[in-house]
């Protein structure tokens, strides 16, 4: 797709349909509304009689005799001083998505008057618009009448702005957006498609396209090592387990370690899950597709930090070698663990992964699994709980989190909870009972990492979505990519 920055005019604008956005206050409504009207000679009659009031989310057609500008996309953007990064993230995504459906396969948008820098704007709108569009539709025949894929989007100003701040911020902004994408594709991919193997693959891919290392360890040298958690998970299924090591950056560094839950798919394993619903458990492995789109990002720009990710992939099946409720399993640091749900996997595979962390000497740690279905029931689709050891760390990916509206929230990790985990059988029991299931989860976790910073992202509401957003669609929504991608940005 196309993507520019123009400085020019309502009048001057090359394409057939147009996307204004107008502010709800009475006087900025009232005198934007007469400038379109000016401007293209267009009679605003949905503003004349109040159906259209510049609210957030509102939008309407208009219709012009003009022969370059056919239609006009109004569209609300709210009150002034509510406006923010997500507004306008919104604003496009919903304007361009309206244009799709109007098989228009070239827009032009103007950047709306705004209290940000220009440059902030037009990132935030390049997201909106980029992530708004995106479907996953490969397995779909396609259709004659069905709408084309965009081929361009304009963004112009109307005032002076600096020209390359703004395209700077638009390609930043693309970058970090189709890294957004890549993580929703191999989420969304279904599990014939994607499993240990090919997700492997298709990290190595990645990493051979923009110059970071990728080591991929198969079965054999997963068992020379001891993961134990990795093997246990992986023993029910024909696919044979991988465990990937992604590296970038200057190694003179102290890195900062990025670890995934790679479950290309979760049965349940002997503790199987209900039938109903079983079929999202492809996107089990959304936290190892957020790791490699993470770095997707951060080597096409080329930030100047050292990283590592760590993707322990499995498949969790059912069948007469799977491990079992009562199980026993020694990982990779030696420490045991009693299984006493199968279908409390990830944790058993990122046990192996955080004890492997330790031998970077790591600044910090962060993990991100689709842990537990408890972190839906408290935090719902819009937020992923946040648990760690390091009060810095945590705010620091709040900031992040805010910033880029992949928002976190904390959650406790008082020592009562690990009361929950303890087995008489082994050191550490890997499920603690009804109550408080994504704490335990981490506090299970809590008893694998080293002596390290860690953070502990349980994106399970997050990044497998039941109904489509502002600029997401049901289903993967990549989650991860860009909240890490800012914090490793402001990483010091």
């Amino acid at each position: 797709m196309i993507l520019e920055f123009k400085q020019t005019s309502l009048r001057s604008s090359p394409d057939k349909l147009i996307v204004v956005f107008v502010h709800q206050d009475k006087r900025l409504f009232k005198s934007e509304i007469a400038a379109l009207s000016k401007k293209l000679g267009i009679r605003v009659q949905a503003a004349e009689a109040g159906d259209f009031t510049g609210k957030h989310g509102e939008s309407v057609i208009l219709y012009s005799d003009r022969k370059i500008v056919r239609r006009v996309i109004l569209v609300g953007l709210g009150e002034w001083n509510k406006l923010s990064a997500e507004t306008y993230r919104r604003a496009a995504a919903g304007a361009a998505r309206k244009a799709h459906t109007l098989k228009e396969r070239r827009i032009t948008m103007f950047l709306p008057a705004s209290k940000a820098n220009a440059a902030s704007v037009a990132a935030a709108f390049t997201e909106g618009a980029l992530l708004g569009l995106y479907k996953f539709d490969k397995y779909i025949s396609k259709k004659s009448d069905a709408p084309q894929p965009m081929e361009a989007i304009t963004f112009c100003s109307e005032g002076r702005a600096g020209l390359a701040a703004i395209q700077g911020a638009m390609k930043r902004a693309r970058v970090i957006s189709e890294a957004t994408i890549l993580a929703r594709d191999l989420a969304n991919a279904p599990g014939n498609e994607i499993y240990p193997e090919t997700l492997a693959e298709a990290a190595r891919i990645s990493a051979e396209r923009n110059g970071f290392a990728a080591t991929i360890l198969d079965e054999r040298a997963i068992r020379e090592l001891g993961m134990g958690g990795v093997l246990g998970v992986s023993q029910g299924s024909a696919r044979p387990p991988r465990f990937v090591v992604l590296e970038y950056g200057d190694k003179k560094k102290r890195p900062v370690v990025l670890i995934g839950k790679g479950v290309t798919f979760d049965s349940g394993g002997i503790s199987i899950k209900p039938a109903a619903g079983m079929a999202e458990m492809k996107m089990d492995m959304s936290g190892a597709a957020s790791v490699v789109g993470t770095f997707e990002a951060i080597s096409r720009l080329k930030l100047p930090v050292h990283v590592i990710g760590l993707i322990p992939a499995v498949e969790n099946m059912p069948s007469g070698s799977s491990i079992r409720p009562g199980d026993i399993i020694r990982h990779f640091n030696g420490k045991t663990s009693e299984v006493d749900n199968t279908d409390a996997e990830g944790r058993l595979i990122l046990a192996d992964a955080l004890g492997y962390a330790e031998q970077f000497k790591p600044a910090a740690v962060i993990d991100l699994a689709t842990l537990t279905g408890a972190v839906v029931v408290a935090l719902g689709h819009h937020a992923a709980g946040m648990l760690g050891n390091d009060e810095t760390l945590m705010s620091q990916l709040e900031r992040a989190g805010t910033s880029t509206y992949e928002r976190v929230w904390k959650l406790p990790m008082f020592e009562e909870y690990e009361r929950l985990i303890k087995s008489d059988v082994a050191d550490v029991k890997n499920v603690g009972g009804r109550w408080a299931g994504s704490i335990t989860g981490a506090w299970f976790l809590k008893k694998f990492i080293g002596a390290y910073k860690w953070v502990h992202l349980d994106i399970a509401g997050t990044a497998i979505l039941e109904e489509s957003g502002y600029y997401t669609q049901k289903g993967a929504s990549g989650f991860g990519v860009r909240i890490l991608t800012e914090f490793l940005t402001q990483w010091k």
